[in-house]
C-alpha cells in the first residue's frame, strides 16, 4: 500500500479529518464560486442586471443536472476505489478509475448534443419569459460547449481525494475559480460581452481544471493511473458504481427538478421578480452547503477505508466528529441567514424591489437549514458504507416525496409565500426521517460487515 491510503487507517482521527476535510471544504467553496461570482457580477450590470440575473438563474437546473451526472460516476467510483484501496486491491481500484473516465466521456457527448438541441423549449418550461429568455439562451448556449470539462473536473476529482490527496483536489477547484474571477469582469464589463462573457469565462476556467485533474491522475504521484486502452466501460465494473452513485445523482438532479418547479410556480405567482429572488436564494444555499458537502466528502474516504478494513471503532469516531461539526455549522449559518438576510442579498443586487423581496423570502426559506447538518452527515455516511438502497430513498425523500408536493399545495393556497414556506417544512421532516433511519441501522451495518 501507498503511504497516503495507509494513513487513513493509522493516523489520529481528528488530525486526519482536518488534513482531508479542510481542503475538500475549501474545494467545495471554491467550486460554488463559479456560479456565485457570475451572478454577483451579472446582477450589477447596468440597466439589465435584475433581468440578466433572473435569466442566468433559469439556466441553473440544466447546469445542476450536468453536475449530477459527474457525481453519478465520480462519487460512486471514488467510494468503491477507497474501499478497494482499504482492501489492498490496486488492480480493481485502477479499473474503477479508468472505466469511470470512459463513462464520463460518453455522457459528455450525449448531454451536450441533447441540451443544445432542446435548450430553448426547456428554458420556457422552466419559467423563462420574453424578457429573460434571451439572457438564458446567451449564457447556456456557450456554457454547454464546456460540458466535457465540467464532467471531467467534477467527476474525476473525487478519485484524487480517495487517495488522500485532498490538497491537490482543492487546487483543482482553486485553479478554475481564480481564472474565473479574473476573467469575469474583463469579459463582462471591459469587453462588454455581458452574460456571454460570464459563460466564456466559466468554460475556460473549467477547461483548466479538467486539464489539471487529468495531468495529476496521469502522473507518478497518483497511485491510481489513467490508461487509455482501459477506458471502455464494462457492466461488471460500472453497474456497482452507478448503483452507489445514484444517491448523490438524485440528490443533485432532484435539486434541478425542484428548481424547475419552484421557478415555474414563482413565475405564475410572483413574476420575474420572484424568479430573480429564487436565483439569489439558490446561489446562497449552494454556497452555504458547500462547506458541509466538503466536510462529508472529505470524511468519506476515512469512513470507507476503515469500514472496508473492518475497523468499526475508527468508523464510529469519524462519524461522531463529522456529525457534531456539521450540526454546529448549519446552526450558525441558519442564524445568519434568518437574522441578517439583507446583508447577504445586497452582494447580488442593489435593486430595491428585488433586494426587499429576496430578503423577506430568505427568512422563511432558510429557517430549516439547521437540520441539514444531521441529514447530510447521515446520508453521506450511508454512501460511504455502500448502502445504495437507503441512500437512494433518502435522496428522493427531501426533494421529490416532500418538497415538490408541498410547493404545489402551499403555492396554490398561499401564493408566492407558500412556495418559500414549503422548503423548511420539507427540510425538517426529511432530516428527522434520515436521522431515525441512520441510528436504527448504524450498528447493523457495522456488525454485518465485521461478520463478513
Amino acid at each position: 500500500m501507498h503511504s497516503i491510503p495507509s494513513s487513513l487507517g493509522t493516523e489520529r482521527i481528528g488530525r486526519l479529518l482536518v488534513r482531508l476535510c479542510v481542503p475538500t471544504i475549501l474545494s467545495q467553496l471554491i467550486n460554488a464560486l463559479y456560479t456565485i461570482i457570475d451572478r454577483i457580477y451579472i446582477g450589477h450590470i447596468a440597466v439589465d442586471g435584475p433581468l440578466a440575473l433572473t435569466g442566468i438563474g433559469l439556466s441553473f437546473p440544466i447546469i445542476m443536472l450536468l453536475s449530477a451526472f459527474s457525481m453519478l460516476v465520480g462519487s460512486g467510483g471514488a467510494v468503491h476505489a477507497s474501499i478497494k484501496l482499504g482492501q489492498n486491491k490496486m488492480d480493481e481500484a485502477n479499473q474503477l478509475l479508468n472505466q469511470s473516465l470512459g463513462t464520463l466521456l460518453l455522457f459528455s457527448c450525449i448531454l451536450t448534443l441533447f441540451f443544445q438541441w432542446l435548450k430553448e423549449p426547456l428554458l420556457l418550461l422552466f419559467g423563462a419569459s420574453a424578457n429573460t429568455l434571451p439572457f438564458s439562451l446567451d449564457y447556456l448556449g456557450i456554457y454547454l460547449w464546456g460540458t466535457l470539462f465540467v464532467l471531467i473536473s467534477m467527476g474525476m476529482n473525487p478519485f484524487i481525494t480517495a487517495q488522500g490527496f485532498s490538497t491537490v483536489s482543492m487546487l483543482t477547484m482553486l485553479l478554475g475559480s481564480v481564472i474565473n474571477i479574473v476573467l469575469d469582469p474583463i469579459f463582462i464589463f471591459v469587453f462588454g460581452w455581458g452574460v456571454k462573457g460570464a459563460a466564456y469565462a466559466t468554460v475556460i476556467s473549467q477547461a483548466a481544471s479538467a486539464v489539471w485533474v487529468i495531468s495529476f491522475l496521469s502522473s507518478k504521484r497518483s497511485s491510481l493511473k489513467i490508461s487509455l486502452p482501459n477506458l471502455r466501460p464494462t457492466r461488471k465494473v460500472m453497474l456497482p458504481v452507478l448503483a452507489l452513485g445514484i444517491s448523490p445523482f438524485f440528490m443533485m438532479s432532484t435539486e434541478s427538478l425542484v428548481n424547475i418547479v419552484l421557478n415555474s410556480t414563482l413565475q405564475r405567482t410572483g413574476g420575474d421578480i420572484a424568479v430573480g429572488a429564487m436565483a439569489i436564494l439558490s446561489s446562497v444555499m449552494m454556497f452555504s452547503l458547500a462547506p458541509l458537502q466538503g466536510l462529508t466528502q472529505g470524511g468519506q474516504p476515512i469512513l470507507s477505508y476503515n469500514w472496508g478494513a473492518g475497523n468499526s471503532k475508527r468508523v464510529q469516531q469519524t462519524f461522531t466528529y463529522i456529525l457534531l461539526t456539521s450540526v454546529t455549522f448549519t446552526t450558525i449559518v441558519c442564524l445568519v441567514l434568518v437574522l441578517a438576510p439583507a446583508m447577504v442579498v445586497g452582494l447580488f443586487t442593489k435593486d430595491e424591489i428585488l433586494l426587499e423581496t429576496t430578503a423577506r423570502a430568505m427568512r422563511i426559506y432558510s429557517s430549516g437549514f439547521w437540520i441539514l447538518g444531521i441529514q447530510i452527515a447521515c446520508q453521506q455516511a450511508f454512501i460511504a458504507f455502500s448502502q445504495a438502497k437507503i441512500s437512494f430513498f433518502l435522496a428522493l425523500l427531501r426533494k421529490i416525496i416532500l418538497l415538490i408536493p408541498l410547493v404545489f399545495l402551499l403555492g396554490g393556497l398561499l401564493g408566492m409565500q407558500g412556495v418559500f414556506i414549503a422548503e423548511p417544512i420539507a427540510d425538517i421532516l426529511a432530516g428527522l426521517t434520515t436521522a431515525t433511519l441512520f441510528f436504527l441501522n448504524f450498528k447493523k451495518i457495522l456488525s454485518k460487515h465485521a461478520d463478513a
